[in-house]
């Protein structure tokens, strides 16, 4: 779903009066790895707005600190509305509030980050991402990849030009193809699940995932407590080498 659609959004409204009521729980980390100096990671997570948010500052580009910090300040002044299409578009304002920032707070110096959002309403999850950071549901011990990366090599994959296995590998695999700041317009790619009692989600930077193997991520994630599940990725990371900043928040549908 390349661009936000707001009459489907519209529709699923009518579903919401009858969502059962799931209780959420979330706790975040963020460090800054073995390597870099700075972190330039940044997150926020409110179980009482139903957001969770991972932002990560392009560290290729000037102030990447800032630019992760804008996105993230700008999910505090986040409100739920009283309908889903207004919600949405509140989300998306704020994001494209921290991409407007972004750009024209250093003249002459570009400024990004990438964003990764996962949005609860009534019984369904939102996502809202774009660059690299991505979600993960972890349901009855499996493991999914809910976003797609937006990447010069997730594109040539797509295209047919690299295989599933070459994508990682490749040298084109960080190059950034949507992110905060960058570009003059801010395109977000949304999707939607629906949430079962007992999922788990987790939203990181590409500093966790590229340090974990997949089946290292679902056997960390798949850790009864939640402090538990949530240490175990990010000092997997670390003991993996802890290459990058690695920032995760793990949240749980109850």
């Amino acid at each position: 779903m390349p661009y936000i659609n707001y009459q489907q959004l519209v529709a699923l409204e009518a579903e919401l009066t009858a969502a059962p009521e799931i209780c959420w729980r979330s706790l975040g980390r963020s460090h800054a790895g073995w390597v870099r100096q700075d972190n330039e990671d940044a997150f926020y997570h409110s179980t009482e707005q139903g957001l969770w948010v991972v932002a990560d500052g392009m560290g290729g580009l000037a102030r990447g600190d800032y630019a992760s910090g804008v996105v993230a300040e700008a999910c505090v002044h986040f409100v739920k509305s009283k309908t889903l299409a207004e919600s949405i578009r509140g989300l998306e304002a704020r994001f494209r509030e921290a991409h407007n920032n972004c750009r024209n707070s250093f003249h002459g110096e570009r400024v990004g980050s990438t964003v990764a959002a996962l949005f609860s309403y009534g019984q369904y999850g939102f996502l809202l991402w774009a660059g690299d950071s991505r979600v993960y549901r972890l349901r009855n011990e499996r493991l999914t990849q809910l976003t797609k990366d937006h990447t010069v090599a997730q594109e040539k994959f797509s295209r047919g030009e690299l295989k599933a296995e070459q994508v990682p590998l490749h040298p084109s695999a960080h190059v950034l193809t949507r992110a905060v700041g960058v570009h003059q317009t801010l395109h977000l790619d949304l999707d939607y699940e629906l949430v079962q009692k007992g999922d788990r989600f987790l939203i990181c930077s590409d500093g966790l995932y590229n340090d974990l193997a997949r089946a290292e991520i679902q056997q960390y994630l798949a850790q009864d407590a939640l402090e538990d599940a949530l240490n175990s990725l990010v000092d997997g990371a670390l003991n993996n080498g802890g290459r990058d900043n690695i920032t995760a928040i793990v949240v749980d549908a109850a």
